[in-house]
């Protein structure tokens, strides 16, 4: 614990106390980097808890600026902030809330031509995106660079999650499944609407990005059974939750048999 300064060991004392985390948790969470990708409905709840948690960098993606529309959900941004970018009033929220933590800012839309690049400064990538072509250029990315990836979608009324790490291989010698072994290619253009015109219940959005930040928290700190091969499935209808298991597909462009 001597890498925890006297204000660290009291802000975290109730992690601390934790046999599961423990201060040698603790000092991983804060000699951690995360990478998250989009500060709206998902990513808004999972950087104040992994801001919350002490996690030593977060980095963020993001493009957008603030508009009203947004802060029914997006709760690390607030009126006044309006208009801003969105990195920069997420930025603002961190600092308020833990000055111990580094804030990396990226104020541009993640491609396929930049995602390794910016995923490489990172030991662990967590995806709030919002549109298919993100979500696969991370997870492509982060299969090459050999980074974990945990990610979330949002419906309506639901919600999904599990954790990638197919750079890894399982108990049973047979590799990790990726991305693509669950869900092989994106959806046809204009097939699935968007937030904008399907809409999307706040507090679910609070939901899913809360356990996004409990899954990377538990991989950095190093207690727990990851989501690996797993989607969790939330129905925020009958707040009913399903784990539905998947496993890798020899098939699959990125690590099949035949790629």
């Amino acid at each position: 614990m001597t890498a925890l300064s006297p204000d660290e060991i009291e802000r975290y004392a109730r992690h601390i106390v934790l046999r599961e985390v423990g201060g040698p948790g603790q000092v991983r969470l804060k000699a951690a980097r995360v990478l998250v990708i989009g500060a709206g409905g998902l990513g808004a709840p999972l950087i104040q808890y992994l801001a919350a948690a002490g996690i030593g960098t977060i980095g963020i993606v993001d493009d957008d600026t603030v508009s009203l529309s947004n802060l029914q959900r997006q709760v690390i941004h607030g009126t006044p902030d309006i208009g801003r970018p969105k990195v920069e009033s997420a930025a603002e929220a961190i600092a308020r809330l833990n000055p111990n933590v580094r804030v990396e800012i990226h104020a541009t839309r993640l491609t396929p031509e930049n995602a390794e690049g910016l995923i490489a400064g990172y030991d662990l990538v967590a995806d709030g995106s919002d549109n298919f072509s993100t979500r696969y250029a991370v997870s492509d990315a982060c299969y090459r660079a050999g980074r974990p990836l945990v990610t979330a979608a949002l419906g309506q009324f639901d919600g999904s999650l599990t954790t990638i790490r197919a750079h890894e291989t399982g108990a049973d010698g047979r590799p990790n499944p990726t991305y693509r072994c669950l869900f092989p290619s994106p959806p046809p253009a204009g097939s699935v609407p968007t937030c904008a015109e399907a809409g999307v219940l706040g507090a679910l959005a609070g939901l899913m990005g809360s356990l996004m930040a409990l899954e990377v928290i538990r991989a950095v700190a190093g207690f727990g059974e990851p989501l690996v091969g797993r989607l969790l499935m939330v129905d925020a209808r009958s707040l009913r939750f399903e784990t539905l298991s998947y496993a890798w597909d020899p098939g699959n462009p990125l690590s099949g048999t035949d790629r």
